[in-house]
């Protein structure tokens, strides 16, 4: 490999692992909504060059977790309730199609993969690792709709929902939640094949989100 292909690979990796932190922090807060990035600021606390962290801001531009002021730079995309709505809205809208899909095609193949993502989601919960395990779980429930363009656009909505999970974990009666309760339910009713019990349970276990968000966040 000459030394222009290493260094490429290097610019790549370096926007990646750049991509991937900050992506991170935009969704659990450490970032907040609405808050000005500045490239000055992000490479140091990237400990990267500048080119990566810009590379990095424009991939989360296309993502919709950051948004591109005019001639000013980037801003993590704000938040408000009515963009929450329109999310929780597609959401209902596109999971429902999926998940109903998934479970008209079957399969013990399926239904093995889903039961070993919910086990895994369950081993994990409470620790650092779980936000990963819950979205393989999710994901599992959608995945064999066998419609690829589908499960982008769910991944996708999934992951902007995320960062509304965490505001809305901000309330006391957040963590009154039986949140593994929740999934059980929704796992019990895909696994029996029950495509309305099940879509009933995923969309309650949503719109229970939006409600605490709605407590939460109501002046926004």
């Amino acid at each position: 490999m000459s030394m222009i292909d290493n260094t490429g690979a290097k610019e790549q990796s370096a926007t990646r692992a750049a991509y991937l932190t900050l992506r991170q922090m935009i969704l659990v807060g450490t970032l907040p909504p609405g808050e000005k990035l500045k490239i000055e600021q992000l490479r140091a606390l990237l400990n990267t060059g500048a080119s990566p962290v810009r590379e990095a801001l424009s991939l989360l531009t296309s993502d919709m977790l950051v948004e591109r002021i005019d001639q000013r730079g980037f801003r993590a995309a704000p938040a408000s309730l009515v963009n929450f709505e329109e999310i929780l809205h597609l959401r209902e809208t596109l999971e429902d199609m999926a998940l109903r899909k998934s479970i008209s095609n079957g399969g013990a193949e399926w239904e093995e993969r889903l039961v070993l993502s919910h086990h895994r989601m369950k081993r994990v919960f409470g620790t650092d690792s779980f936000e990963d395990a819950h979205k393989s779980f999710h994901m599992a429930l959608l995945d064999n709709a066998e419609s690829p363009m589908l499960e982008r656009y769910c991944s996708q909505l999934y992951d902007l929902n995320i960062r509304y999970r965490y505001l809305a974990a901000g309330g006391a009666n957040y963590q009154n939640r039986n949140i593994p309760a929740e999934h059980e339910e929704i796992l019990e009713a895909a696994v029996n094949g029950d495509a309305d019990a099940a879509s009933k349970a995923l969309l309650q276990h949503y719109r229970l989100t939006g409600e605490y968000l709605k407590t939460q966040l109501g002046g926004l």
